[in-house]
């Protein structure tokens, strides 16, 4: 994007602008079109003394280069009153970074009351108390943003810096809550850790480093964080000479150090287990509070009471009897469904059509000769037994929370084309729970017939079930219908469909009544800042589009879809859809125009082509390939090396073999970038470079570094035709995959 970031309109406050980082902070933003108010207390590094001249230099050189500034010289404990001369001056406060920092470096032992003390009212108490007289004001704009300032001394410890280190990493769980409370409100609170040369670093950092850490360096990070564009909050960023990084936290699965629920543990328990305590392999990264004890909390509902256990021991049974993998087999329905043209026109409004479209009427008139429902309608019945069934109390062994499900994916199947009006009924069934440890993730079939038995429309639902994981099931499965990537060349059709505002509102009433798409309360507690639109309106939409392009709205020719639900999308943003036709198969993708992110990807429609019948893509009888594991990790791996494909050029057929015959195939494409992972025979009329031939299990050996690569080729389980040595080049993806 080449468009240059402005701050018309906006007022920004920067305390401790009188010189160094916050000086940089001050010029940019006066240099973009904010007006200023530069805080500055005039002291010095250690906090003693008083100036006015320190400001207004700053002030003076913003309003010498056209800028609009004004000075203020109060402490930042005084916070009310550097906000007052934001709001006597210019009537408004949009963003604040809070800068202003003194040092008092003492060895541990050495700290006095003083320095300490000091050192938590500028750093910490002074962010507060500036933040929180900004905070009302920026709630009634309904906009506002915060920069919190930390460092890599609080993030990890310096000598001599227990007062700063500790200060600077109370800012950041200040910051952290800030985010939380202001966003339902478009208030984003983000903490920075900036490593600059200032008055404060000089004659710490050695003197070559110190002229390459200019605060200008620093200054970009914080403009674009205070930027009106710019969506995160609740970060934390690091930016030094140029470069900028984002932290995240790891945390290890951890260890239950007792067994049952009344077993006392010693600290005994806690050192033979410390191996595991501390082992980082699969760890979690939780991003909340909310996210890490709900983990923690799906690892004490496994606990049993000791007569529990006794009564069931583990030898007297093979299958795991609780937690997720006990949903395996439940079965719900059928159920009564009963649908007239009023919910068939219901539904196509909520999914955007309109009487203005080609053929609209024959979707919401009832008495158009051709009028018929969208081929998505059959959601409607499905969901009905998905979430208006007895599903969730009837797993035995696991105490489904709602709250922490999300959809993940939908698959539906159309079998012949739905009545304007009818009597339907759906069965469902659980036919696999697989472990993501930071969750599981639930695959569900539902079945809908008509009166007379004939079935109609099949769906699958895979829904992710946050702090459910790690519970040692199975992380893959043959029943879960697959999800493709589209062709890596320019799309042959594009629309664009401008969301309503009341958009969800309307698509609700077809029977998704979860206030998060109607309730602002209700999205701010899922951190949303405002009620966002059904997944599946989105997807409704898409068919709608396809339906149009592919099928001439005809219904008959529309098979199935399927797709991942990726990011949220609100009412009245515009979605993207780009289409891939191939044979009878058309690959799609969904993006927001607003902020170019995908929201429905992975995604393909199945149509019939001169009236011959589509093979349906549900329910494949193949059998269950370990195999597509390794791919599924050598597709996240390519993910993090976008620049393989450059290095490599070259495209990679696999050919899986289940006792000798043809089971399965995978393309590698890494020739061009950014390089594709796919289930199949390469497409676009790309041709195998390398085409390797072995059996599904000799594979998972040869990754998990238990069968040799060399010695599986000389002895014949890896056979290997066209261009050998490029093989070579596999080896980062190749590499022993431990984690499988």
């Amino acid at each position: 994007m080449d468009s240059k970031l402005r701050f018309d309109g906006k007022v920004a406050i920067v305390t401790g602008a009188g010189g160094g980082l916050g000086k940089a902070y001050a010029l940019l933003f006066g240099s973009r079109g904010a007006k200023v108010v530069v805080n500055d207390l005039g002291g010095s590094k250690k906090g003693e003394g008083s100036s006015s001249k320190l400001a207004d230099q700053v002030v003076e050189e913003i309003r010498s280069a056209g800028g609009t500034a004004v000075a203020n010289y109060d402490s930042v404990e005084d916070g009310d009153k550097i906000v007052k001369t934001a709001l006597d001056n210019f009537g408004r406060v949009d963003i604040v970074v809070n800068n202003a920092g003194i040092l008092r470096d003492r060895s541990f032992a050495r700290i006095s009351d003083t320095d300490w003390d000091l050192i938590q009212r500028v750093h910490l108490r002074g962010s507060f108390m500036v933040t929180r007289a900004a905070f009302p004001i920026m709630k009634e704009q309904k906009f506002g943003r915060i920069i919190m300032t930390a460092s890599t001394s609080g993030i990890y410890g310096n000598f001599g810096q227990a007062n700063y280190g500790a200060a600077k990493l109370g800012l950041l769980g200040l910051s952290n809550t800030v985010a939380i409370e202001g966003r339902k409100y478009n208030i984003h609170c983000n903490t920075i850790a900036p490593v600059g040369g200032t008055r404060l670093t000089e004659g710490i950092l050695p003197p070559d480093l110190f002229d390459q850490l200019k605060p200008e360096y620093v200054a970009p990070l914080v403009a674009w964080l205070c930027h009106e564009d710019c969506e995160d909050t609740g970060g934390l960023f690091e930016a030094a000479g140029g470069w900028y990084g984002k932290y995240r936290w790891e945390r290890t699965q951890g260890q239950f150090c007792r067994k049952y629920i009344e077993e006392e543990v010693t600290p005994e328990a806690v050192r033979d287990s410390w191996e595991k305590i501390t082992d980082f392999t699969d760890a979690y990264h939780p991003a909340s509070n909310h996210e890490d004890t709900g983990i923690l909390a799906a690892g004490l509902q496994d606990l049993k009471p000791w007569k529990e256990i006794q009564a069931k021991p583990a030898s007297a049974t093979g299958a795991v009897t609780s937690g997720p993998i006990s949903a395996v087999g439940v079965k719900v329905g059928p159920s009564s469904f009963t649908y007239e043209p009023k919910d068939v026109i219901l539904y196509a409004l909520g999914v955007g059509a309109s009487v203005q479209d080609e053929d609209g009427l024959k979707f919401l008139y009832e008495n158009d000769e051709d009028f018929t429902p969208l081929p998505t309608f059959s959601i409607v019945p499905s969901q009905a037994v998905m979430f208006g069934g007895n599903l969730w109390s009837n797993i035995p062994g696991w105490s489904v929370d709602l709250t922490k499900l999300l959809h993940g994916e939908m698959y539906i199947e159309c079998v012949k084309p739905l009545a304007s009006g009818a009597t339907l009924n759906t069965s469902l069934e659980v036919v696999d729970v697989l472990d993501k440890k930071s969750g599981a993730v639930m695959i569900i079939d539902t079945l809908t017939t008509d009166e007379s038995g004939e079935t109609v429309a099949k769906a699958q639902w895979s829904t992710f079930h946050v702090g459910d994981g790690n519970f040692g099931g199975p992380r893959s499965s043959n029943r879960l219908v697959p999800l493709c990537d589209p062709p890596s060349r320019k799309p042959d059709a594009t629309e664009e469909f401008k969301t309503d505002v009341d958009q969800a509102a309307l698509y609700r009433l077809s029977g998704d009544r979860n206030p998060m798409h109607i309730d602002p309360s209700f999205a701010a507690m899922g951190g949303f800042q405002q009620p966002i639109l059904h997944g599946l309106c989105s997807y409704g939409i898409t068919c709608r589009i396809i339906l149009k392009h592919f099928c001439g709205n005809d219904v008959s020719k529309f098979k199935a879809i399927k797709c991942r639900f990726a990011k949220p999308v609100l009412p009245g943003q515009t979605l993207v859809v780009n289409m891939w036709k191939e044979g009878a198969r058309v690959f799609f993708t969904c993006s927001v125009k607003e902020t170019g992110k995908d929201c429905l990807t992975g995604g393909y429609v199945d149509i019939v082509e001169s009236g011959a019948p589509a093979e349906s893509a549900s329910a494949p009888s193949k059998p269950e390939l370990a195999s597509a594991a390794v791919f599924h990790e050598m597709s996240q791996r390519l993910a993090g090396d976008p620049d393989m494909a450059k290095k490599v050029k070259a495209v990679f057929l696999w050919n899986i073999n289940l006792d000798k015959k043809p089971v399965g195939q995978w393309t590698v494409d890494l020739k061009n970038a950014p390089g594709s992972i796919y289930e199949g025979a390469p497409r676009n009329g790309l041709k195998p470079d390398v085409t390797l031939t072995l059996e599904d299990a000799d594979l998972v050996a040869m990754v998990t570094g238990k069968l040799n690569a060399q010695k599986a080729f000389m002895s014949g389980k890896l056979k290997v035709s066209g261009k050998v040595m490029l093989t070579q080049k596999l080896q980062g993806l190749l590499k022993p995959q431990a984690k499988m």
